[in-house]
């Protein structure tokens, strides 16, 4: 029984007394609201002003005011003409942003379902394989596997290429998981008949007049692979040996020095080859291969002061040189920064640094020899004689041929890359012998036609540009300065070998940039493969001091 004095129970008495949504003890109630039907959730809040904003005068308007997303004459369609290569098309839907990227157009039809992604991200990722181990440039890689992944109608494809690494990621939709493939290049060669065989497989797969199933691309990847390089070895140490006498006699040699540079190239080759087999890394064998031109170098200059021959044994050293100095990976590399792919740029040439040390250790090892032996080599001495146009006009093509050889060229195109290398010689002579221009300008303005001679012919023929340009800069490659940097080290003269030695490296850099240059200007020339405005052809971001 409850206390009467107690405090009062404030529990309702029953679960009935009162509804759920009461107001407890000591919240005053709200007030009862005049409608008694609930307000619509679209309705529109007090003091929201729906009446349109006024428009401002035309004379008010200041440049503060936002504009449209949508420019007034409409969002320009991107078109891509089939005139063009492959190429350009692709450069030009890699150097545009994601959203902006038109959809893939199918090329290759053979499944309803949709294309095997798995087999598509492998069949690209060979290509690339192939291209980056042939030397092509990282931009041109891409290019190829965007291609393929396009043409088999893979939509949302990225490729990505570095050094001794690529990969492709493919994103179905934008609500399932990205599938990602990568490949290591593990072993790269110069075959350049190779290089065009994948040039060609991929401008079929692209052309919707062709039809190239999976097993199909496959099948010729695979036949790509087995066949056999189109020069046998022989030729190849022939073709060494006749470069490194060609680069001789245009440097002022003569038959003598012909026949010695080329007996010593031939023989730096044959110790190469056995120091790959024996497994030795490519810089021990340019070491190798830099010893023999430079020990008959020495050889003719002291038989020179016993029999009174007056020739030039530094041209002999100079040849040798000619035929080791790395000017495809050099251009590569270049081209790779030049487009923004600074990564594969610095491995390629921190690549060519590598090498060309092993050349410089492999010299001054016999150099040092000769100046214990009292041998008279003149650092002083010039290394072109400028009096003789057509030898070394005929020189220049044959030596541009012999690298051709080198490098494994189809036999259509080295007649072709071999005149190039002639009117880059040309051009170089006539500005540089003749008019007295700077050898670093002249040796630019002569690469720079051989890049767009080169990037016109591999236009014409649907094919990689490499094989036209890369032989044909073979007369302008700084053998010269590199060897008398070399002498002026070994007769302890620093200042005169770095000078030297910087002349090279700037005569190396023009060529390059020359080369790529010319590439790019010849695009200019040509017809764009966008149609219309907004599909122009867009370079790749740069930073602009910010």
């Amino acid at each position: 029984m409850a206390d009467p004095d107690g405090p009062e129970d404030p529990r309702p008495p029953s679960e009935e007394a009162h509804s759920a949504f009461t107001p407890p003890l000591g919240v005053p109630r709200p007030p009862v609201p005049e409608d008694e039907s609930p307000t619509s959730e679209f309705a529109i809040p007090e003091g929201v002003n729906t009446q349109p904003p006024t428009p401002l005068p035309s004379f008010t308007r200041t440049s503060t005011l936002p504009t449209a997303f949508t420019p007034a004459e409409g969002v320009p369609m991107v078109r891509l003409t089939k005139e063009a290569p492959w190429q350009d098309r692709m450069r030009t839907l890699l150097r545009m942003p994601v959203g902006d990227r038109p959809l893939p157009e199918i090329v290759q039809r053979h499944d309803v379902t949709g294309p095997a992604v798995p087999r598509v991200l492998d069949l690209t990722l060979r290509i690339g394989e192939l291209l980056l181990a042939g030397g092509e440039g990282a931009e041109d890689v891409e290019a190829a596997m965007f291609a393929v992944s396009h043409a088999y109608g893979l939509e949302r494809s990225e490729p990505n290429v570095t050094f001794t690494l690529i990969s492709i990621s493919h994103q179905p939709s934008l609500v399932e998981d990205p599938v990602t493939a990568s490949r290591v290049v593990r072993r790269r060669g110069t075959d350049y008949t190779r290089l065009s065989a994948v040039f060609d497989l991929v401008d079929d797969i692209t052309n919707e007049d062709e039809d190239v199933t999976l097993e199909e691309a496959y099948r010729r990847l695979a036949s790509i692979r087995r066949n056999r390089h189109p020069y046998p070895g022989w030729a190849l140490t022939a073709a060494n040996g006749v470069l490194a006498g060609s680069a001789a006699v245009l440097v002022g040699g003569d038959f003598v020095v012909f026949v010695a540079a080329l007996i010593g190239a031939m023989l730096g080759d044959r110790l190469a080859w056995l120091c790959a087999g024996r497994g030795l890394p490519e810089f021990y064998q340019f070491v190798v291969a830099a010893m023999p031109p430079a020990a008959i170098g020495v050889a003719l200059t002291l038989l020179g002061s016993w029999v009174a021959w007056d020739g030039k044994p530094s041209a002999v050293i100079t040849g040798g040189l000619f035929a080791l100095l790395p000017g495809r990976a050099l251009v590569a590399g270049v081209q790779d920064g030049l487009t923004g792919y600074y990564i594969t740029a610095a491995a390629r040439l921190l690549e060519v640094m590598y090498f060309f040390i092993a050349i410089v250790i492999g010299v001054l090892i016999v150099l040092y020899l000769g100046v214990r032996l009292d041998a008279q080599l003149n650092p002083e001495t010039a290394p072109v004689d400028s009096n003789r146009p057509v030898v070394q006009i005929i020189v220049s093509v044959t030596l541009s041929l012999a690298f051709a050889v080198l490098l494994q060229q189809e036999r259509r195109t080295v007649l072709m890359v071999s005149l190039n290398g002639g009117v880059a010689w040309l051009v170089y002579g006539s500005m540089h012998n003749t008019a007295h221009i700077s050898p670093v300008a002249a040796t630019a303005v002569a690469a720079g036609l051989v890049g767009l001679f080169g990037q016109l012919f591999s236009r014409y023929q649907f094919s990689s540009a490499l094989p036209y340009v890369t032989a044909a800069i073979g007369p302008l490659l700084p053998g010269s300065a590199t060897y008398f940097g070399l002498l002026g080290i070994a007769h302890n003269e620093l200042d005169h070998g770095l000078a030297s030695l910087s002349k090279a490296v700037a005569l190396a850099l023009a060529i390059a940039v020359g080369v790529n240059l010319g590439g790019e200007i010849s695009r200019l020339f040509l017809r764009a493969p966008g149609a219309t405005r907004g599909s122009a052809r867009r370079a790749a971001k740069r930073t602009r001091g910010f």
